[in-house]
């Protein structure tokens, strides 16, 4: 397959726009008008609630504008310091299963924190990655990574967060994807002192080892950057 588009937009990227321009780019793929694409941002402070977010979930809904999408999931947040890669790939040339896909974004995300000695880990009860706290007690876990996606004609959009140094503060305005039991961290908050390109160069070198070769390529021209 031709190698996957990648870009990297500097500054912050406003999620409106940022939506309007995958849903185009996601028709265009499926019309074989345009190459597949990552898409890496960072977005101001907002909240996003998913198709199976539930009301009682957002704690604090006058502290940063609330978005709702079409993407699966619940109540998630993103703001700078949080890497987030858009997605957008033709699963009907590649293999059209929802499950596997999935599986293979948790994947990439564990393979990307493995590079910075933090292992990374799945839960068949929730969708994200995990990293196991022993320090804070028994059994306790923080949410590293969120994962979001929506597919329309087999082609996938929205993608992934990774917090890399957000202000963890700012989660507490919501119930991070509906799990009220477990805490959020960063790579920073677990002792890794790493900047986004950093983070951005190693996000392409894992996701090169699952999904194959990329391309890098100037980013989407929109408003907010």
């Amino acid at each position: 397959m031709p190698p996957v588009a990648w870009a990297i937009s500097d500054g912050l990227t406003g999620y409106e726009e940022a939506v309007a321009f995958m849903e185009a780019r996601a028709a265009a793929i499926a019309e074989g008008m345009a190459p597949e694409t990552v898409w890496l941002v960072e977005h101001p402070p907002l909240y996003t609630a998913g198709t199976s977010a539930r009301a009682e979930d957002l704690v604090e809904p006058d502290r940063f504008p609330v978005f709702r999408t079409g993407r699966g999931g619940q109540y998630t947040y993103h703001g700078p310091g949080q890497r987030v890669a858009y997605v957008m790939l033709d699963l009907k040339r590649r293999q059209p299963d929802l499950r596997r896909y999935v599986a293979a974004l948790e994947g990439w995300l564990i393979a990307t924190l493995a590079e910075f000695n933090v292992r990374g880990e799945r839960r068949d009860d929730r969708v994200g990655v995990w990293v196991r706290r022993p320090e804070k007690g028994e059994a306790v876990e923080d949410k590293i990574a969120a994962i979001g996606i929506r597919v329309r004609r087999w082609v996938s959009y929205h993608g992934i967060g990774l917090n890399v140094d957000p202000d963890l503060s700012h989660f507490s305005g919501i119930v991070p994807c509906g799990v009220r039991q477990h805490g959020v961290t960063s790579l920073v908050d677990l002792g890794i002192p790493v900047s986004l390109p950093e983070v951005d160069a190693t996000l392409r070198r894992t996701f090169e080892t699952i999904f194959g070769p990329t391309e890098r390529v100037a980013a989407p021209l929109l408003s907010g950057n």
